[in-house]
């Protein structure tokens, strides 16, 4: 396979894989507003942050109000991680391998996009953002489902799973920053019912909490951090992710699982091996926030090593945040 073909399918899934879960840091909001409508107007400024742009945020806009966080997260053009630019930029990969992948994945891919160009999706985006945010999550549900129905599981297939696993754990870390490190008003909630509200409106947004219940029953976050980290079996889980990711990147090379013979699969093998053997404890007694923020950089170092290994020899600008 072309280096060329390898990093475009690569890319097209870690950006649709991006564009959804910036929906579904927004979904964190939109739960809160249901379950705590007086303190969720509170709560958009951890949007950005969580996402990383906070910077870029604070040079284009004034405050971080509802309407603003929404643009920027969703439209704003100059933001490279909105779901517009994510979009348009997944668009342009799968035009450049039109040969590879599906015409029915095609369609489905610019069916997203031109849905995000509608004349009103601005309006429908701030009067019913339930609504625009879980079609966004549909759209992309049903690329991958239309994916692994009509392409060939072979290289292509394969360096798509690695894009989009890699990109999920990144995001499902960014999620539950978002309650652990941001949304709590006070360490005086701390296991009171607002705390549990948050907790299940988080599991809600990574769509665990039917998952979760079945596995815990009741939510406690020790337990939600453990699922959303440690999880081998939940889909969205950092380990099942890293996991996944592993076993396609051996499948492109050949190489037996649990070992290496290249930098990507020696950085990746060791993250999975880390999680193999972390405990929740640990990870509490350590701090959540420090832990999310080192297997954030771990997943963007195995990004650099898997461009460097099959892509081109330069940094071509895709932001691993």
């Amino acid at each position: 396979m072309l280096s060329r073909v390898a990093e475009s399918i690569y890319w097209l899934s870690r950006y649709i894989e991006r564009a959804e879960n910036v929906a579904r840091v927004v979904g964190v909001n939109n739960r809160l507003q249901l379950d705590l409508p007086d303190l969720a107007d509170e709560q958009w400024d951890p949007m950005v942050k969580v996402t990383g742009d906070e910077e870029r945020f604070q040079a284009g806009y004034e405050a971080a109000t509802r309407s603003n966080v929404i643009e920027f997260l969703t439209f704003d053009a100059a933001n490279p991680n909105s779901i517009f630019s994510c979009l348009t930029r997944a668009r342009e990969n799968a035009r450049s391998v039109r040969e590879i992948i599906s015409s029915e994945m095609w369609e489905e891919v610019n069916r997203f996009y031109l849905f995000l160009r509608e004349p009103d999706a601005r309006q429908r985006a701030m009067s019913d953002a339930h609504a625009f945010f879980e079609h966004v999550r549909r759209s992309s549900h049903l690329i991958e489902g239309t994916k692994n129905e009509t392409m060939e599981h072979a290289e292509a297939w394969h360096f798509s799973r690695i894009g989009r696993f890699i990109e999920r754990a990144d995001q499902t870390t960014r999620i539950l920053d978002v309650k652990y490190f941001l949304l709590l008003p006070s360490a005086d909630d701390v296991g009171k019912p607002i705390d549990d509200l948050q907790w299940g409106a988080l599991l809600r947004s990574a769509s665990a909490f039917e998952a979760y219940r079945r596995t815990h029953g009741r939510v406690a976050a020790r337990a939600v951090a453990s699922f959303l980290l440690l999880n081998h079996e939940f889909p969205r889980s950092v380990h099942h992710c890293a996991s996944e990711a592993q076993i396609s990147l051996h499948a492109v090379t050949g190489t037996p699982i649990r070992r290496f013979a290249n930098a990507a699969e020696r950085a990746l093998g060791r993250l999975v091996a880390e999680l193999d053997y972390t405990d929740i404890v640990d990870v509490i007694r350590s701090g959540l926030h420090d832990f999310l923020d080192a297997i954030q950089d771990k997943l963007n170092g195995v990004g650099r090593e898997i461009t460097h290994t099959f892509f081109a020899q330069r940094w071509r600008g895709e932001s691993l945040r």
